[in-house]
């Protein structure tokens, strides 16, 4: 989302990021890939348990083929992971939600390397 952060804004819209680790983790990870939005941390899983976000076991976790094929191809790219938080199986979602409480796109993610299509994200912004 980072590199389309402008066009996202440009919509009207702003990008909230929730993260699984603590605050100086989040710290790190705003710093060290520069990141513009805001990051907020959910270190007690309440955002995700509210949003009823499911967790992957471990197994799945360091197996699944598409995760792999997921690390590969972000590792290939230049991104790497940082420290975990607690939750390191923790899946996770895009929402686009508003005006007011209107969610008004979901996409929870089924596997660690699936994400809400851009194309997808970019069209429940300009409904």
């Amino acid at each position: 989302m980072r590199e389309h952060y402008d066009e996202i804004q440009g919509l009207g819209a702003e990008i909230v990021a929730v993260g699984t680790a603590n605050r100086r983790y989040a710290a790190d990870f705003v710093e060290q890939d520069r990141i513009p939005f805001s990051v907020l941390v959910d270190d007690d899983a309440q955002a995700a348990t509210a949003a009823g976000l499911p967790r992957v076991n471990p197994f799945r976790l360091l197996f699944d083929p598409r995760s792999l094929g997921g690390a590969r191809r972000a590792h290939r790219a230049g991104y790497r992971i940082g420290k975990p938080g607690k939750r390191t199986n923790q899946l996770g979602a895009t929402f686009v939600v508003g005006p007011g409480d209107r969610v008004r796109y979901e996409h929870v993610d089924e596997h660690t390397a699936d994400h809400a299509p851009l194309d997808d994200v970019f069209a429940a912004l300009r409904a």
